[in-house]
């Protein structure tokens, strides 16, 4: 059941991407061809108008076709539209997903009764850091090592990531006190293990809070986007330890899965799709080629070339690009889609 619910969510995820795509194309009169949810062979069509709707076999992607790539004397054709209208309806995609995503957060957080707050609610036995010149209950963690807390787990996240010797903000009677190179460590031994020593503050879950919580568990979620990036380029993670929609939906279905309850499984489940509806908010408006922020950044470098050399550019040259970065997209996604079949099988 799980396996069903994550297929059809992932197809969700790629059919709010296009449909952004498509609505802005039609708000701003540009002409779309074809628009499709899926890949691969067609197994519905249905022509209205100029354009023809389709459902394709595969529900790993979809396509929002309007010509990018050609040259064209329709005056409608989206190659022959000013620079505005090109960026609104490129963005379009992950703005909707960047929305789905924040929808699905403020529904898991609709049913919340409290909220943990990153501030100290108390000290257990033993904690060396509550003194005058430490931490104090009432402190709100503001910032460790300059990167922004916005939730409870921020905290231990950040703390794990670092040394053991951190910069750190706190909030204290609506002023910042800051504490640099402060040495922290598990100090305190409990049932549950090493804690650092301090308790949290439980908050009241009103209308207020929860959006407060939905906007800034979707400024986690885009941070640890990135957090992820960092991680690939700099080599802790590696390309075998990426996930494609096989995997994710794999995953999707443990969490699924191994929640103890049905109210468990639907909170795990929102969490999961909202995570991947930020990231791929995000991942597609990276500057490469064939993704929506790849045409962005040939788009602008077009405008700069072409006001300086007062010519206009031929948009085949953008599309052998994008071409380029089709293929090498495919590639690298066959290969992530083998790794994670070969998870499935010795997994």
């Amino acid at each position: 059941m799980y396996i069903v619910i994550a297929i059809l969510m992932f197809g969700i995820l790629i059919a709010i991407h296009e449909f952004g795509h498509f609505a802005t194309a039609k708000l701003c009169r540009v002409r779309v061809d074809e628009f499709a949810i899926g890949m691969g062979p067609a197994i519905f069509k249905k022509q209205k108008g100029e354009t023809q709707y389709s459902l394709r076999i595969l529900p790993f992607g979809g396509f929002c076709a309007m010509g990018e790539d050609e040259e064209s004397d329709d005056p409608r054709a989206f190659v022959n539209q000013g620079f505005w209208k090109k960026f609104f309806i490129l963005c379009a995609g992950s703005f909707m997903n960047f929305v789905l995503g924040v929808v699905l957060i403020v529904i898991m957080y609709a049913p919340a009764q409290g909220f943990i707050e990153p501030v100290i609610g108390d000290f257990l036995d033993g904690c060396p850091y509550n003194s005058s010149d430490a931490f104090q209950v009432g402190d709100r963690f503001y910032s460790i090592d300059g990167h922004r807390i916005y939730l409870n787990s921020d905290v231990s996240m950040f703390l794990e990531r670092g040394d053991g010797v951190y910069d750190i903000v706190v909030i204290r009677d609506g002023e910042k006190v800051e504490f640099s190179d402060m040495e922290l460590t598990r100090a305190v031994e409990t049932e549950q293990g090493m804690k650092y020593g301090f308790t949290w503050t439980i908050s009241e879950a009103n209308f207020g809070a929860k959006l407060r919580y939905t906007w800034n568990t979707a400024m986690e979620f885009s941070r640890l986007v990135w957090l992820g990036l960092g991680d690939l380029i700099h080599g802790a993670v590696g390309v075998d330890d990426m996930a494609g929609p096989v995997g994710i939906v794999d995953m999707m279905n443990e969490v699924g899965s191994s929640a103890a309850s049905t109210a468990d499984a639907i909170y795990s489940m929102l969490y999961f799709s909202a995570f991947i509806a930020i990231n791929l908010a995000i991942m597609n408006m990276l500057p490469i080629p064939a993704l929506d922020g790849g045409r962005v950044f040939l788009m602008i470098v077009t405008v700069i070339v072409e006001a300086i050399t007062r010519r206009r550019l031929d948009p085949k040259y953008e599309g052998y690009i994008h071409a380029g970065g089709m293929i090498l997209l495919l590639l690298l996604m066959a290969f992530i889609m083998y790794n994670d079949i070969a998870r499935l099988i010795t997994g």
